[in-house]
This record gives structure tokens, C-alpha cells and sequence, in this order.
């Protein structure tokens, strides 16, 4: 069982380390001045995954590396996480996410002027939070929903193979790493969600990557950025959460 200061340092800084590669990642597609400026969908799903590398990798021996509320939520409904333990959990993850945002922020920050220096300066808010393609708030959340139970259940079905446990989950597998593989293997599923279920929303799929960050948004001085769009920003928290529920409901049903 996890000691709640080593869940509280592991998820804020591997958390940190997701959203830093993350928003990194879409800031150097998206950025005027970027060396990496129009290199598309798939250098930002691989991005998003190596950020998880990163941070799960970093976080694992001291929290278990949830760094999304999702997981979190979806280990505690199939027993995995104490309950007690989830507001610490998505705590540390929001901090994360907050001063992750803010290293990108400050990592790009003369991009961030360039583009504020343009005739027509771009909108930032999509470097740091999702949006999507079709507004359709029935069919953006049922997508956040889908792609979330692609990542959790897998998660919580790779539990059961004591040679990839990952983190928390039920029984007696909780806290067993095996041969380290569990985190390759979740990297690999959020490149596959973001290049196959990305499309429509921008696949947030964990609550805390898009809230923190888009929080930072609205709070950085950065020039000329545009709207925050809170008014889409409930889809990426509810959906997630329900998509965490649904999984660790049929993981309950499974076993």
C-alpha cells in the first residue's frame, strides 16, 4: 500500500512530467517558429504517449503512476484504490497538470510571443486543452466516454497477468510492476486511442489533462490567447469519469 506523501510526490511530478511532454508536443506542431511546426496527428499521438512513459515510469514505484483521475476512479470501483484515497490521488494530478502546463508554458515562451506579434494571432487554448472537430456535446461526451473505457479497462485488465501488474489493482496483485512491460504496454494504448478515437475531441480520456491545463490557460499572461472555452471544458471531465465507471463496472462483472 502506498503511503499517501509518496502518492502525493509521485502523482504531481509524474503528472507534471505528462502534461510537459504533452502540451510540449502541441505547442511545437502548433507554434509559429517551431522547429517541429506542421508535423501533425501523429507526432502529437506519440508525444501523448511518451509523456505517459515518462511520467507513469517516474511515478510508479511511489503512487502506482494513476496520473488520471480515471484510472484512479476506475481501480477504486473495481477495488483496487481505497476510496479514501481518491481526492489525494486527483489532487496531486490537478497540481501536476497545473505545473506541467506551466513548464511548456515557460519552455515555449518566446514561440508564445512570436505568435502574439502576428497579424492574426492564433488561438493557444488547443495547446493546452482538448476541443472538438463538430461541436456536439451528446456526441463529444459519448466519444470521451468510448475512448476513456479503451484506456481504463485494458488497465485494469492488464492487472491480471502478474508478469505486467500495473500499479493498484484488485486483490493481491496490487503494487506488483513485473518486469516493468505495464507501462510500455499503457504508452502504446494511449498512441493507439489518440490515433484511432483522437479524431473527434482530441481524446482528453483523463480529466486532469485537460482541466489543469486549461486552468493554466486561462491564468498564464500569455498574449493575445484567446478564450479558454469553458463552456466545452465540463465534456473532457464528465466524460472520462463515466467512461472510469463503466470500466471498473465491467471489470466487476468480469471477475
Amino acid at each position: 500500500m502506498y503511503a499517501n506523501g509518496d502518492i502525493f510526490v509521485g502523482e504531481v511530478i509524474g503528472t507534471a512530467i505528462l502534461i510537459l511532454f504533452g502540451a510540449g508536443v502541441c505547442a511545437a506542431v502548433t507554434l509559429h517558429h517551431s522547429k517541429a511546426r506542421g508535423a501533425g496527428w501523429l507526432v502529437i499521438a506519440f508525444g501523448w504517449g511518451l509523456g505517459v512513459l515518462a511520467g507513469a515510469y517516474t511515478a510508479a514505484p511511489l503512487s502506482g503512476g494513476h496520473l488520471n483521475p480515471a484510472v484512479t476512479v476506475g481501480s477504486a470501483v473495481a477495488g483496487g484504490t481505497e476510496w479514501s484515497k481518491v481526492p489525494l490521488y486527483v489532487g496531486a494530478q490537478l497540481t501536476g497538470a497545473l505545473i506541467g502546463a506551466a513548464a511548456a508554458w515557460a519552455l515555449y515562451y518566446a514561440q508564445f510571443a512570436a505568435n502574439s506579434e502576428r497579424d492574426k494571432a492564433q488561438p493557444t487554448v488547443g495547446i493546452f486543452a482538448t476541443g472538438p472537430e463538430i461541436r456536439h456535446p451528446a456526441a463529444n461526451l459519448v466519444t470521451e466516454i468510448i475512448a476513456t473505457v479503451g484506456l481504463v479497462l485494458p488497465i485494469l485488465f492488464f492487472g491480471e497477468n502478474k508478469g505486467i501488474g500495473i500499479g493498484q489493482v484488485p486483490g493481491d496483485r496490487a503494487g506488483v510492476y513485473g518486469s516493468g512491460i505495464n507501462v510500455l504496454l499503457v504508452a502504446l494504448l494511449v498512441v493507439g486511442i489518440g490515433l484511432s478515437l483522437g479524431g473527434p475531441t482530441g481524446y482528453a480520456i483523463n480529466p486532469a489533462r485537460d482541466l489543469g491545463p486549461r486552468i493554466a490557460h486561462a491564468l498564464l499572461p500569455i498574449p493575445n490567447k484567446g478564450s479558454s472555452d469553458w463552456g466545452y471544458a465540463w465534456i473532457p471531465v464528465a466524460g472520462p469519469l463515466i467512461g472510469a465507471v463503466l470500466s471498473g463496472l465491467v471489470y466487476q462483472a468480469a471477475f
